[in-house]
């Protein structure tokens, strides 16, 4: 009797997957979501990117892109392994070819500088280390405040120019 119970628990209890994928498979869900995520881009075992996100959800298709729904922030660092520049954003993609876009409260600083640009989206190409935008952006640096429709600059932000400026500039 007991054999027998325990033979008609095992059948009973059987799962079939597709049974359960069918169950649970919604399919705007992402394929991997990892929480408090830190990844460091090394070149020769120096660190020359280090990205941090509270959430990154990874989707396979239609094409693979990772999203940083709760915010992401990249530090970029020097040869000797300073860090030079850092970018922060409420929301982020990471897309095909690893170009990345931010947007919301995106905030490029270079720490040597003393100098941040504030804008609402900003697009950031890893392979040539550019950044730019269209959109409406603020300079403040040591001399002032600079203001632009779109600008282009590099990821350490120490050179950068606007693709149309605007405002007052006073000259010493």
């Amino acid at each position: 009797f007991p054999v027998t119970i325990l033979l008609l628990i095992v059948i009973g209890c059987e799962n079939d997957l597709e049974t359960i994928r069918k169950i649970t498979f919604k399919p705007n869900d992402p394929s991997e979501r990892t929480r408090d995520l830190e990844l460091v881009y090394t070149d020769s075992g120096y660190a020359q990117i280090q990205l941090r996100a509270t959430l990154a959800e990874t989707y396979y298709t239609p094409e693979k892109i990772t999203k940083f729904k709760e915010g992401i922030i990249v530090d970029f660092f020097t040869k000797k392994g300073i860090v030079s520049s850092t970018l922060s954003a409420n929301y982020g993609e990471l897309l095909k070819d690893n170009q990345t876009v931010v947007r919301d409260s995106v905030k490029l600083c270079n720490l040597n500088e003393q100098q941040c640009l504030y804008t609402e989206e900003l697009h950031w190409s890893q392979e040539t280390q550019a950044m730019h935008t269209d959109k409406l952006v603020r300079v403040v640096a040591k001399d002032g405040v600079f203001y632009g429709n779109g600008i282009r600059t590099t990821q350490d932000f120490k050179k950068y120019e606007f693709i149309r400026p605007r405002g007052t500039i006073n000259l010493k």
